[in-house]
């Protein structure tokens, strides 16, 4: 449904404020009234979803001077000009400065109509684009946050692209620490609904009880339940294997009477991968069926190659830069170590470890292998994944990591790099462009 449009009609004189509101108000205009420049100042902001009709001479600020502080406020409102006979010079001046068009006195009521229906048109058209180009940044900021250029991330970043714009449920699966509620929030942010609510909760954080009452009412204190709230938007369920026999017949309920497409989007996140158990164990089968019309695979931090290394590049800088330290060196050794790892607690994990080593590297002691074997103490026997790699893989990994990470030191500078690594320029710039490095990202 298009956005309902306001007229406000700025005039001293009470009876053209009357007449203009009525005549407007009668071709179906929300038409609003202000006694002066002033009192439409108060009200009128940034994005404020009309457009002005305002009289040139005015007592206290003018009509020209209105023009000036509304153009400062907001360059694309449309601002119409009502001028007496002999201002027309004005009024061409006002065009000048920004008003849309002007009426001179006495003006027909249908020109006035034609002029408030162009104006809102325009303005419509403003706000919405407006609202496109915040919600593509949105997209595109959290698209940002999924880090890698392994074809596994490359195939995620697809689906999620080819995904968001689909009306079907979606349900998203993969193991602990993959990212999973970060591509829940890519998939609303990328689509049609990225201007509308995206609103979660845990399945597993709440009694039976309390999250009926929370997904469909009564809320307490006059709120909303959640499938109200995201209505037109997106609701994301974590942990959807939480949910008992009788939520899930709810869920299932709410679903069918939607009906094709969808009005709210069912976004599931599903965590019992990797434990003996699938989502099909846990969710009757009809709602099963339902939820995953669309379904993603997160793959593991291990199956992600040199995404690794870049990840743990982009951590620890973050992490000493929160603490005010220089970034860990990593050794060739290390990286290795890093590449071999198993991660069972995936990019979390890795988050974790990366924190880590900028601690004991401010303290001047430790390695991240010690960090390496702590927690993978902690998770279990194994040292090192079992998905081998050829021994160029690692090397190119490092070698990437090394000129990501001196690129980074040096803010771009090329000839410290070639003066660090001991490259010829031409080298250097034939790896950077094998490993995908351009020296603006570094500027």
């Amino acid at each position: 449904m298009a956005r309902l449009m306001k007229v406000a009609i700025v005039d001293d004189e009470e009876d053209m404020r009357q007449s203009v509101s009525q005549w407007l108000a009668l071709s179906g205009f929300d038409a609003e009234t202000y006694a002066s420049a002033e009192d439409a100042l108060k009200v009128i902001g940034p994005d404020w979803p009309g457009v002005v009709i305002t009289d040139i001479r005015m007592p206290g600020m003018d009509g020209m001077a209105f023009l000036k502080r509304l153009m400062g406020i907001d360059s694309g409102l449309p601002v119409i000009m009502i001028t007496g006979h002999g201002d027309v010079p004005m009024a061409v001046e006002a065009m000048r400065l920004g008003a849309m068009d002007f009426m001179e006195k006495p003006f027909s009521p249908d020109r006035m109509t034609e002029l408030a229906k162009r104006a809102t048109q325009a303005r419509r058209t403003t706000l919405d684009n407006r609202a496109l180009r915040r919600d593509l940044a949105e997209g595109e900021k959290v698209m940002g946050k999924l880090i890698g250029t392994s074809e596994p991330m490359e195939r995620l970043r697809e689906d999620i692209l080819d995904l968001s714009q689909a009306d079907g449920h979606v349900l998203i699966d993969g193991e602990t620490g993959t990212g999973k509620t970060l591509v829940a929030h890519a998939l609303h942010a990328t689509g049609p609904r990225a201007g509308k609510k995206f609103v979660m909760v845990s399945c597993a954080a709440l009694t039976e009880e309390a999250l009926s009452a929370k997904l469909f009412g009564p809320v307490e204190e006059g709120g909303l339940p959640l499938m109200e709230e995201a209505r037109g938007g997106t609701l994301c369920l974590e942990d959807v294997e939480a949910l008992s026999q009788s939520l899930q017949a709810r869920l299932l309920q709410f679903i069918n009477d939607q009906g094709a497409p969808a009005e709210t989007r069912i976004v599931a996140i599903c965590n019992t991968h990797g434990e003996g158990k699938t989502v099909e164990d846990a969710l009757r089968p009809d709602l099963y069926y339902r939820l995953a019309a669309l379904k993603i695979t997160l793959p593991p931090l291990r199956a992600r190659g040199e995404d690794i290394l870049t990840l743990f590049n982009r951590m620890s800088e973050q992490f000493a830069d929160e603490y005010g330290c220089d970034v860990p060196e990593v050794t060739a050794q290390e990286a290795a170590q890093l590449l071999q790892a198993p991660w069972p607690g995936n990019v979390r994990q890795l988050i974790n470890v990366a924190e880590r080593a900028v601690l004991q590297s401010r303290r001047g002691s430790g390695s991240i292998a010690s960090l390496l074997m702590t927690d993978d103490e902690e998770a279990g026997p194994a040292a090192i994944t079992t998905e081998g790699k050829p021994l160029k893989e690692y090397v190119e990994s490092f070698e990437k990591m090394l000129i990501d990470n001196t690129m980074r030191r040096h803010k771009g500078s090329i000839s410290a790099v070639m003066e660090e690594l001991c490259l010829p320029r031409r080298t250097l710039n034939e790896k950077m462009a094998k490993y995908g490095l351009a020296r603006a990202d570094y500027l």
